[in-house]
């Protein structure tokens, strides 16, 4: 899958955990915690993507993750 393709989907998987709407617009320098997410938003974040992308983020990974570009990197240098 490359780049674009997983930048859309994240965005899309983003919008849908967070329940953000249509007056939201996200893209690579979306910081996630902006957006109003708290530790369990995260958590929840991170499963759905784990299970979308087959993989699993390294929990100090998880930790340094702060923009929507940033867990499009961790996706694709997994894959």
């Amino acid at each position: 899958m490359d780049r674009d393709a997983i930048l859309a989907k994240v965005i899309e998987i983003v919008d849908e955990t967070l329940s953000l709407g249509d007056n939201v617009q996200l893209n690579e320098g979306t910081n996630l915690k902006e957006l109003g997410a708290d530790s369990f938003d995260l958590l929840e974040l991170v499963t759905s993507l784990e299970d979308e992308f087959s993989m699993t983020f390294a929990d100090d990974a998880v930790a340094s993750i702060a923009t929507v570009g940033e867990v499009v990197d961790a996706i694709a240098a997994a894959q």
